[in-house]
């Protein structure tokens, strides 16, 4: 495992208790729930969730993104929860020339790539596009070098 090194003022030197393992969910502020629950079904094949009562979810993987609507967010909340203020990353194994193509089959023009970019583990290659509430979304291959 690589360690990576801090200049002495950032530096942590007591161990936690506890270690982080992955996450398990992201919470985004949008405008209108219908608009984003319908962008990331068609866009990126999210599977919705309800959950208690009628809170919405966007579920890939092993993870999910819980939607808040601006104005009507769940306690406890972000300090300043914004509609477009989220850039993330998401992983896929599919080739990015198909991400592509569907992306340009849904209308959705992409903004950036594909370019090389580092990931968590290794180098990615990236197609960057936005939403309806304009966050900036990055779908990503790990390339062959981050797998050896």
């Amino acid at each position: 495992m690589n360690e990576i090194t801090f200049p002495r003022s950032h530096s942590h030197q007591t161990p936690t208790p506890f270690a982080i393992q992955r996450m398990d969910h992201l919470v985004m502020t949008v405008k209108n729930l219908e608009d984003t629950i319908a962008f990331y079904s068609k866009v990126l094949g999210t599977e919705v969730m309800t959950f208690k009562g009628n809170r919405k979810a966007l579920s890939f993987g092993n993870q999910k993104f819980n939607l808040h609507e601006a104005g009507k967010e769940f306690e406890p909340k972000a300090h300043n929860p914004v509609p477009g203020s989220i850039d993330v990353c998401l992983i896929t194994e599919t080739p990015l020339d198909v991400v592509m193509e569907h992306l340009k089959a849904c209308d959705v023009p992409v903004e950036e790539g594909p370019v090389s970019r580092t990931g968590a583990v290794g180098q990615i290659l990236s197609v960057y596009f936005r939403d309806p509430d304009g966050n900036l979304i990055e779908v990503s291959n790990y390339t062959a070098e981050a797998n050896s």
